[in-house]
């Protein structure tokens, strides 16, 4: 007797594309809904195996001939920042975050669009309008919450719906072992504060203190200049053929 109440996943695989990452190379992708009511644990289970989400699309690499792209993770009770990161960490201490519902502002947008334009001009999102924005935030069928970063105007205190300027957001899934960050943006004109590099900061503090032992960042391309920042942060595991294995840092990734 068929005992099961709900469908399984069906799997896709995408045509070929042009890697954005590696020149000469090309990509693929295998992908499946990530909709109904077993959205949620559907989505850990498929992060812990190396997927990504994308509004209610879970979806990873399969490259015929390329193992470039390799999901990495943050073991938060583990971590210790470097000096370079704890001095972010004092350069950004005026700054307030709040947990938001998974809702798009136009506060939010603007501060999108000032990101892509200057650090995405030709990339995939680079015309994303107010409407796409809205569905990237809004498309999603698990715990998914947004976190913003203002700065902290004098005598504001620690109101519920704090007054200053937004300069950071990251969209981010709350699973039942760790935050995933799905996307993150901020002000380039802030660019000494390290924005970046602080909201993963925060994000390994979050994850702590809440008791998870991750903090998934995406995949770590090996390869790509633009990816390596991601190799900093230890230690970490990488999902490899075998399961996730816990990466040893190279002399590159030391920091003063």
């Amino acid at each position: 007797m068929n005992t099961q109440t709900t469908p399984s996943p069906q799997f896709y695989l995408t045509a070929p594309a042009v890697c954005p990452y590696l020149p000469g190379e090309m990509e693929r992708k295998v992908f499946t809904h990530l909709v109904g009511p077993r959205a949620a644990e559907m989505n850990d289970l498929l992060t812990q195996g190396g997927f990504r989400r994308s509004q209610n699309i879970a979806y990873r690499p399969a490259c015929e001939a390329c193992r470039a792209c390799v999901s990495v993770r943050i073991l938060a009770g583990e971590f210790e920042p470097t000096r370079s990161m704890k001095r972010v960490m004092s350069a950004n201490r005026d700054l307030i975050a709040t947990v938001q519902p998974a809702q798009p502002s136009t506060e939010q947008f603007a501060l999108f669009r000032r990101y892509l334009d200057d650090r995405h001009q030709h990339g995939g999102m680079s015309d994303m309008s107010a409407l796409d924005y809205a569905i990237m935030v809004e498309d999603t069928h698990v715990n998914t919450r947004l976190i913003e970063y203002r700065i902290r105007e004098p005598g504001s205190g620690l109101s519920k719906q704090p007054q200053g300027e937004l300069i950071a957001v990251a969209l981010t899934d709350m699973m039942s072992d760790g935050l995933s960050m799905v996307y993150s943006f901020f002000n380039p004109k802030y660019e000494k504060r390290s924005l970046g590099t602080f909201m993963i900061l925060d994000h390994i503090d979050r994850a702590r203190s809440l008791g998870l032992p991750h903090v998934y960042l995406g995949y770590w391309v090996k390869g790509s200049p633009k990816m390596d920042y991601k190799t900093r942060y230890q230690p970490q595991e990488q999902l490899m053929a075998r399961g996730w294995e816990r990466s040893l840092p190279s002399a590159t990734d030391s920091d003063d």
